[in-house]
């Protein structure tokens, strides 16, 4: 196994800017790098924008890339409301005019393939090409959802390195990735005050009332344009690979392919894999 670099080793000499961005009054931190197309990464369910710090430095040569944490997300601002997909798909869209980006890539991995894939429906020519990478209970199996809300709300409501690496190792197939410092990162987090508010409106969506109207369905999924890429691992804990088949019907046109020995996080367990796969799809060559 390759010795592990620091986030802050995977970007050293990386010309990159963080800052905060007034997104229709929702303070959001955004990351930028590089030159080019457009490429938007999206996080996932009570992530942060360091879930991409393994693929800056590859993609950034390629693409003007896009990393931020979504409403209640990360450090950007937590406004008490339900997180559901309409929502976070408006304050992307949003994002994207204050950023001056008429179109744009789309790459999201879990909640934010579901984000991606919603705004791809309902704002189509704004998305030029999107990657769907482990997006996540596709299938809405209830023993998913109740588990996600469970280890997410202790890790809040018990904000300390155990509980919190307990919630982050559950991304990961090779669990040793999990270093020290990504924990102390997501604890630090965690302990913002009025988290356990805001992990509560990022869970909205785990209970159906909330879910229902954004179920994956033909219905909106008919409406989406862009080339998409389904991009699944072989030990992601929320879907095997056999679901995959259901987007491939639901999206037309759309391909799979899987990376193997990762799991939900197959942008750190294999960067280098995951930013081939996105460089050749994005720019129009054959997987």
């Amino acid at each position: 196994m390759e010795e592990h670099v620091s986030i802050w080793g995977d970007l050293a000499g990386v010309a990159l800017v963080q800052r905060m961005v007034d997104v229709n009054g929702v303070a959001t931190r955004v990351v930028e790098a590089g030159s080019g197309p457009s490429l938007i990464l999206v996080h996932g369910t009570g992530g942060h924008l360091e879930a991409y710090a393994r693929n800056v430095r590859d993609l950034a040569k390629d693409f003007h890339l896009v990393l931020y944490d979504m409403p209640g997300h990360g450090y950007s601002d937590k406004p008490d409301r339900p997180y559901t997909i309409d929502y976070l798909s408006d304050h992307l869209v949003a994002l994207m005019d204050a950023l001056d980006i008429g179109r744009a890539h789309l790459s999201g991995e879990s909640l934010g393939g579901w984000v991606a894939a919603w705004t791809a429906a309902h704002h189509p020519t704004r998305v030029n090409g999107m990657v769907l990478n482990t997006p996540g209970n596709i299938t809405n199996k209830p023993e998913v959802m109740a588990g996600l809300k469970q280890s997410s709300m202790k890790a809040v409501r018990e904000a300390n390195p155990e509980t919190v690496r307990t919630r982050v190792e559950w991304l990961f197939h090779d669990k040793s990735l999990v270093t020290d410092e990504l924990v102390g990162l997501r604890l630090r987090i965690y302990s913002q005050p009025g988290f356990e508010t805001a992990m509560a409106n990022i869970l909205a969506v785990q209970d159906w009332e909330y879910r229902r109207p954004f179920v994956w369905s033909q219905e909106w999924c008919d409406r989406i344009l862009a080339p998409t890429l389904l991009l699944w691992t072989d030990h992601d804990p929320t879907a095997a690979v056999e679901e995959a088949s259901l987007l491939e019907t639901l999206i037309s046109g759309s391909r799979l392919e899987v990376i193997e020995g990762a799991g939900h996080w197959p942008q750190w367990e294999k960067p280098d894999e995951f930013n081939e796969k996105h460089i050749r799809f994005l720019k129009g060559k054959s997987l």
